[in-house]
């Protein structure tokens, strides 16, 4: 809050310090109210708001304390800062009990004292305000109405959330790389009762053994050679709240162990500690991986697969449940507008065939990667299939000029696709007349019909 446009409620029975106050803080820029006593306070409060509140704690008619109980009782939210004699800590500490941000002590060492003490208030408010703030955002960003997509695969994920977000029920989401997990994850952690706790996450697979194990459980000072002080573990830092494992199939063996023991006996040993540590964590595991699969060739443990897999949410990829490629080429454009700088209106037909076309193999992730490339390279404010990354070739027909689009560099993927766009072009020159179609195809009818309806083709 600028000093400008701070008010400020001086309350002291003393008129000489009121005036030295009241010029001290007016020269800074703060807008200066006084009164004598409490009662007079009240009186000011009924028709000003005040950003901070300076009273003396010893005063006639009503002293400080009385008016910081009445203060909270009548939810008044400005910053209090008392004012009090050295000898008088008892009731100092009556006073911050009773919400009082800070003191000062009389007589003043210096003027400079009570600007002080205003300026750590108002850098505390400042903090506060900003940590609200990123908090709303944060749980904005997780809700359901802010998760871009329509189709009934992930409505019915948020149907499953919405059931189990409050319970401490270990959820496990799979799911190929890119489909949105980690997204999932945070959005059962923000719309559950412990939305206010911490959310902590770690990549199992991104950091070697040997350090996993001391990020998981923490560590007491001379617990390893560079043990040179204790550290907390992320269950402990996540006490109350959530853990995110990701990619729990890649936690070695060693590891699954220790984690398997900390999940059931909701405790965990730091290393080198002889202490046990009692923990309230909920548990929300990912994979990429097919973890029955791990467990039969021995490289995730049965016990623990049965233990993380109480409720399982499995992403869909994004080939999957293609109508929410447009929501969200539209949310990205939105999102990377507003951190490029850029004012990218849309993308063209043509563009989004070619996106509706191809696979993802790598998701999500890679379509979002796909559209800040092409706003980047993109002269105009509408994107064109020309902005796009290579693996969307457009590869040149026959004759007619049509085209179909590369997914990758899988061969049994692009034949589909071509066979697919063949069999819509003879259709369409033949009227429909799927016996002239497979004609002209060099098929016979029961083949072509028998790919037409393994690719869906529109007849």
């Amino acid at each position: 809050m600028d000093n400008e446009i701070s008010r400020v409620l001086l309350v002291d029975d003393d008129p000489l310090l009121r005036e030295v106050i009241t010029s001290l803080l007016a020269a800074r820029g703060y807008r200066v109210d006084t009164a004598g006593n409490g009662v007079e306070a009240l009186d000011k409060i009924k028709g000003q708001v005040y950003d901070h509140i300076i009273t003396d704690l010893s005063m006639p008619v009503m002293d400080g304390l009385t008016l910081l109980k009445e203060l909270k009782q009548k939810g008044i939210e400005a910053s209090v800062i008392v004012i009090s004699a050295h000898t008088d800590m008892e009731h100092v500490v009556q006073a911050m009990q009773l919400g009082a941000r800070d003191y000062v002590a009389k007589p003043f060492q210096s003027e400079d004292e009570i600007l002080l003490a205003l300026q750590k208030v108002e850098e505390r408010a400042r903090l506060e305000r900003e940590n609200i703030r990123l908090r709303r955002e944060v749980e904005h960003r997780y809700t359901f109405s802010n998760i871009v997509a329509k189709s009934s695969k992930v409505t019915s994920i948020f149907e499953t959330i919405a059931k189990i977000a409050d319970y401490k029920t270990t959820v496990l989401i799979t799911g190929e790389s890119g489909t949105g997990k980690e997204l999932i994850a945070k959005a059962i952690h923000y719309n559950s009762s412990r939305r206010d706790m911490p959310l902590v996450g770690i990549n199992c697979g991104g950091i070697p053994e040997t350090l996993l194990e001391s990020e998981l459980f923490g560590y007491v000072k001379g617990a390893f050679t560079d043990a040179y002080r204790g550290k907390k573990g992320l269950f402990e830092e996540a006490n109350g709240g959530t853990l995110f494992l990701d990619e729990i199939g890649e936690m070695p063996l060693s590891l699954q162990v220790k984690l398997l023991r900390a999940l059931q006996e909701e405790e965990i040993r730091p290393l080198g500690d002889n202490r046990v540590v009692k923990l309230d964590v909920r548990i929300v595991a990912a994979t990429s991986k097919n973890l029955r699969d791990e467990v039969k060739n021995e490289r995730f443990r049965e016990d623990l697969f049965y233990r993380i897999n109480v409720l399982t949410i499995e992403m869909p990829p994004l080939r999957e449940r293609k109508e929410d490629i447009p929501l969200l080429v539209n949310h990205f454009i939105e999102k990377l507008n507003r951190r490029l700088n850029l004012a990218i209106e849309k993308v063209d037909n043509d563009c989004l065939e070619r996106l509706l076309e191809y696979s993802w193999p790598g998701n999500v992730r890679e379509l979002e990667n796909a559209i800040e490339r092409a706003m980047v390279l993109s002269e105009g404010k509408v994107l064109t299939a020309d902005n796009l990354p290579r693996e969307l070739v457009r590869v040149s027909g026959n004759q007619g000029g049509d085209a179909f689009y590369l997914t990758g560099c899988s061969i049994k993927r692009n034949t589909k696709i071509l066979e697919k766009q063949l069999i819509g072009m003879a259709l369409a020159q033949t009227g429909g007349n799927k016996t002239k179609a497979a004609a002209l195809l060099e098929l016979s009818l029961p083949a072509l019909l028998y790919k037409i309806k393994e690719y869906g083709v529109d007849q």
